[in-house]
């Protein structure tokens, strides 16, 4: 695997930055955004990032115009679309199959996306379905819209949606026990009180991310 190389993108919606970790023998180029409140540093996408290239894949991390320029609040959904429509051009540019991916809001842009993009595959990472405690409010149809092969992996205890909570879909669906919408797994909890609140099972946070990368690994060998 090669070192993180930067590049500087310009879109519509500002000046992004793509953080390249490459396969030395690629097949697919998986993209990942971050969430609304937070960067590339989100576990989920480190932990994807330095494992994925020694199994073929390119990681390109992307992020977003607001997020460069040091905001705090993300912008509208169509603002974020514009953004990452802007980067597609540089991850697609190794001519390779492309992955539109990302966490939370990031996810649901690559939902969006997906189609009129050509990309060859969506990696939805905890998937905002809804707003906390308002699951009326359901973003469902981005993620059922998006058109290509699909995989959700969500926290079992993601407040803004647990795996039981998705609706059937052409998509695949992955859990990681215990894990929150930033697949943080309650290990600092006593015992006593982490067995009564989250059931018996046990994982440590290394283990919830390696349930992750896994699953990705194995999945990514179907694209291609």
């Amino acid at each position: 695997m090669t070192s993180d190389v930067s590049e500087i993108i310009e879109t519509d919606a500002g000046t992004a930055r793509i953080t390249w970790r490459r396969a030395k023998q690629a097949r697919l180029v998986l993209t990942l955004s971050h969430g609304a409140g937070g960067g590339i540093e989100a576990r989920d996408l480190q932990a994807l990032a330095t494992v994925l290239p020694s199994h073929g894949v390119t990681v390109a991390l992307v992020e977003q115009p607001w997020r460069v320029a040091g905001k705090k609040v993300a912008p509208a959904p169509k603002t974020l679309d514009v953004g990452w429509r802007g980067i597609w051009p540089a991850v697609a540019k190794p001519g390779l199959p492309v992955v539109s991916g990302g966490r939370s809001a990031g996810a649901r842009v690559a939902c969006r996306t997906a189609t009129e993009l050509g990309a060859a595959a969506v990696l939805a990472l905890s998937f905002p379905l809804h707003p906390p405690g308002k699951p009326e409010k359901s973003r469902a149809g981005e993620l059922l819209g998006a058109g290509v092969p699909t995989l959700v992996v969500q926290g079992g205890n993601d407040p803004f949606g647990k795996p039981a909570e998705f609706p059937e879909g052409d998509f695949e669906l992955a859990e990681v026990p215990y894990g929150d919408h930033g697949f943080a797994v309650p290990m600092g909890v006593p015992p006593r009180e982490r067995s009564r609140a989250w059931g018996r099972a046990e994982i440590g946070q290394e283990q919830a991310l390696e349930i992750i990368t896994g699953r990705v690994v194995e999945w990514t060998r179907t694209l291609g």
